[in-house]
């Protein structure tokens, strides 16, 4: 039981990590990177949902992602912030939450027979 506990924190952490490098990279080489901050996104949702085999899994990758997201779209006071507010930063946000709800609800994975 407490491996599973391990794995949410990891998932946590691979997801902020995941969030971090996708809005430096969607802003960096649109559009292209755009499709592969949103592609990894995507991996990082549902691996955790292999890994875990539950739908926590997707949330807690998920849930690292939006807070590093959030994090970094406030800014600082002297005006720098890391989004400039156009369409890719748009599409990279609702993109991505939009792929983990996909991924939350998705149908149980079938165990293998033993």
């Amino acid at each position: 039981m407490k491996g599973r506990y391990v794995w949410y924190a990891v998932l946590v952490v691979l997801g902020a990590l995941v969030g971090a490098a996708g809005s430096l990279v969607q802003a960096a080489w649109f559009p292209a990177g755009l499709l592969l901050a949103l592609l990894a996104s995507a991996a990082v949702f549902y691996g955790g949902r292999i890994a875990t085999g539950t739908q926590l899994g997707v949330a807690a990758s998920g849930g690292g992602w939006l807070v590093a997201i959030v994090v970094l779209s406030f800014g600082r006071p002297e005006g720098d912030g890391l989004f400039g507010g156009g369409l890719g930063e748009m599409v990279f946000l609702l993109g991505g939450m939009a792929v983990a709800v996909m991924c939350a609800t998705m149908n149980r994975l079938s165990r293998p027979a033993p």
